[in-house]
């Protein structure tokens, strides 16, 4: 069965000059680009794949003014199609959610620690200037469980005191620096950072963060004095200048305030994305940071703490009709109204109202079905779930996200240093090569060995590539490297080390469809010209037709 190279090279060459050899298309080499173009490609790619200057291409000066208007405020470029029929369906919505988020805002101030006001005043600023900035039409904003309890249990770690006045100067802080993160990545276009909280991580988080709300509000059940003694009347105080921009507290002012301002913007963005695709309409990931990052910034300097979107309030809100952001600004007034007038009657609302109304919000939270799709997809997904629920759950909301985030991680080096490798067969009847495991039916060709690497050749993963391919190729003679995206100098390195290594047991290399910055780089480094021209296929049937036994096409 094996054949040594001369026994292939002349039956290839026999072959070649045969008529029954189908037309072979050489593999063609990309123009070379320099180090600037290079450059300038992967930054285009990485942060601006959506051409978000595009618009702005062979428009006179005003309308180029419009439009940069209309990018910072989509309210400008929505608002010219706004009707009375919208505006009635926000208006319901707008109602509705207030009713909703007004006892809300008093309970999940509690969470943060905090006096009832300033969940009202933060649902009163942050609303606002969302409905100008911010590209989702259904997200309802304000204050959510999840991430007011990560402020009260980070904020309470930094000062115990929480009656104290550097406490609350503490959260303006943590809520400035949460948006100027958020800001930073819409502006600089970061946003793929937030991916490393992944689907498991955030499922696992919330879930763990739904319990530990539930369980300390159970404490408060049997409560029946007043929960709400006074909630300060009217709109909300300036507080610029009780943000610590020095001393001892700003360190944990920004660390607080990165970690919440991530955590909220995730939550936003997913809740954001999940109604835009019910209504099949798009929201721009870097609008949707800087309208979050500006409206905390803002807040922070009205006396809010952080807001981001609120899943329970966003569903309200988008059964109740909304049409656009103006359900938020109709929210925003009832709620300044409320404020203004009528704040003194909450002092007759129980606590344990308030611990039911957290626990009736949160407890949606606890997404069972995607835990066990979790299971069932993708066991290490599961892991990182369970990481972040059972660190959130016994030790502390910081502790959960850093499980989570360092299991996220641990997959994502597993999958770049330990890259799967399928040995191909071809289909009966057909030119097409596929995975033997997942198609049993397919045959190996007699005489070669046929590997895809799924993956990119990187420092991290050649030699694991080189030493499986090595032990594929016990007694065989030829070996095929396919759907490879990128190599790196290593990777090149463990290449020419597999062609030494096999010439030494006379078995020829042979690579098929290699992309075109592998083919790029092939020749920049003459891996090619030692490899041979004439052994670089455009497909896996180019190959086998030159040099797979006669008859086995």
């Amino acid at each position: 069965m094996a054949k040594n190279m001369e026994e292939i090279g002349s039956a290839a060459s026999s072959r070649r000059h045969g008529d029954t050899l189908p037309h072979i298309h050489k593999v063609g080499t990309p123009p070379k680009q320099t180090l600037f173009q290079e450059i300038k490609h992967s930054v285009i790619e990485t942060f601006f794949h959506d051409d978000p200057l595009g618009k702005f291409k062979d428009q006179s000066g005003s309308r180029k003014f419009v439009l940069g208007v209309q990018s910072v405020f989509p309210i400008f470029e929505w608002a010219k199609g706004y009707s009375f029929k919208k505006f009635r369906g926000d208006l319901i919505a707008g109602l509705t959610i207030a009713s909703l988020c007004i006892p809300q805002d008093i309970a999940y101030a509690n969470l943060a620690n905090l006096e009832p006001q300033y969940g009202l005043y933060t649902s009163f600023v942050a609303p606002l200037v969302y409905a100008f900035m911010g590209s989702s039409r259904d997200i309802a904003i304000g204050p959510v469980a999840v991430v007011s309890l990560l402020l009260g249990t980070m904020l309470s770690d930094e000062i115990s005191n929480i009656k104290s006045h550097e406490y609350l100067r503490l959260a303006f802080t943590a809520t400035f620096f949460a948006g100027v993160t958020q800001m930073i990545l819409g502006v600089f276009r970061l946003g793929f950072l937030i991916d490393f909280l992944s689907h498991a991580a955030i499922v696992g988080f919330m879930g763990g963060a739904a319990i530990t709300i539930a369980l300390q509000q159970l404490k408060v059940w049997g409560s029946v004095h007043h929960g709400v003694k006074h909630i300060k009347k009217g709109v909300n105080p300036a507080s610029a200048h009780e943000i610590y921009f020095s001393g001892n507290y700003l360190g944990a002012g920004v660390k607080i305030g990165v970690i919440a301002g991530m955590i909220a913007l995730t939550e936003a963005v997913a809740i954001g994305r999940t109604f835009a695709a019910m209504k099949d309409y798009a929201i721009d990931g870097n609008k949707e940071m800087v309208a979050m990052g500006t409206m905390n910034i803002i807040g922070s300097l009205t006396s809010c703490y952080v807001a981001t979107g609120s899943f329970s309030r966003s569903a309200v809100n988008y059964m109740a009709g909304c049409s656009t952001a103006v359900s938020n600004i109709v929210m925003s007034i009832v709620v300044l109204l409320t404020l203004l007038v009528i704040t003194p009657l909450f002092k007759y609302t129980p606590n344990a109202v308030l611990a039911s109304i957290i626990i009736a919000a949160v407890i949606n939270l606890v997404d069972i079905k995607a835990v066990i799709l979790l299971w069932k997809i993708d066991k290490f997904d599961f892991v990182a779930c369970m990481g972040a629920f059972f660190g959130v759950i016994f030790k502390s909301v910081e502790i959960g996200l850093l499980i989570a985030v360092a299991i996220s991680f641990a997959k994502i080096l597993l999958q770049v240093t330990r890259p799967r490798t399928a040995l191909l067969g071809k289909l009966p009847g057909t030119n097409v090569y596929r995975n033997v495991q997942q198609y049993p039916n397919a045959t190996q060709i007699p005489g070669m060995v046929i590997i895809r690497v799924d993956s990119a050749i990187y420092f991290s993963n050649s030699n694991y590539i080189k030493d499986r391919i090595l032990k594929w190729l016990t007694d065989e003679e030829v070996q095929r490297t396919a759907t490879v995206t990128d190599i790196d100098t290593s990777g090149i390195h463990a290449l020419e080390d597999l062609f030494k290594s096999l010439q030494k047991r006379e078995v020829q290399l042979l690579l098929a469809n290699p992309g075109p910055i592998v083919t790029e780089k092939l020749h920049a480094s003459k891996l090619s010209d030692l490899i041979g021209e004439s052994k670089i296929f455009l497909s896996v049937g180019d190959a086998v037709a030159t040099f797979g036994p006669k008859g086995g096409i």
